[in-house]
């Protein structure tokens, strides 16, 4: 009976991670060492409103929440989802939902994290240019988004790129 239900339930987490590498990326963790270098970058505020789409287990709306910003994560791998949930379960400004990071209002972000596949980052940016304000921030790990001009890049050695974009609306 047990090997039955652990069997099923090692099925839905492999099923659940192949769904979340299809839709946007693998879970692939963002390094520690460049993680405060992201927050640097960002330059969060108390007010400001920081949404990861794809936050796999959540280090980067932790390290923002502890930051200040009110934090929104959202997964939709199951076993990364569930560790998110414990590493932000003390922080009431962090928020993780097992939803696909499609169904995010961006209307009041200040700043957005991605971790995407190069490909997502292509289909995602019409939603962040039509929905997120003007000047807010949009940070983009390891890939680039086509088609935008950063406002910087960071790289420090042995670490990966960093690209900050700004919401430019005319």
């Amino acid at each position: 009976m047990w090997f039955t239900f652990l069997l099923i339930l090692l099925f839905l987490v492999i099923l659940s991670a192949a769904y979340a590498g299809f839709k946007g990326a693998p879970w692939v963790p963002t390094y520690k060492k460049d993680i405060t270098r992201i927050i640097k970058i960002a330059q969060i505020k108390a007010e400001d409103n920081f949404y990861d789409l794809g936050c796999g287990d959540g280090r980067v709306v932790a390290a923002a929440a502890k930051a200040g910003a009110k934090c929104f994560g959202y997964e939709i791998s199951i076993l990364p989802y569930l560790i998110a949930k414990l590493r932000t379960f003390r922080l009431k400004n962090a928020h993780i939902y097992f939803k696909n990071y499609n169904s995010a209002d961006l209307s009041q972000a200040d700043i957005v994290y991605l971790f995407l596949m190069p490909k997502i980052n292509i289909q995602i940016k019409d939603k962040l240019m039509q929905t997120m304000k003007k000047n807010a921030k949009v940070i983009a790990y390891i890939w680039p988004i086509p088609g935008w001009q950063p406002a910087s890049v960071s790289q420090e050695e042995g670490g990966s790129k960093v690209f900050l974009y700004r919401i430019r609306k005319d």
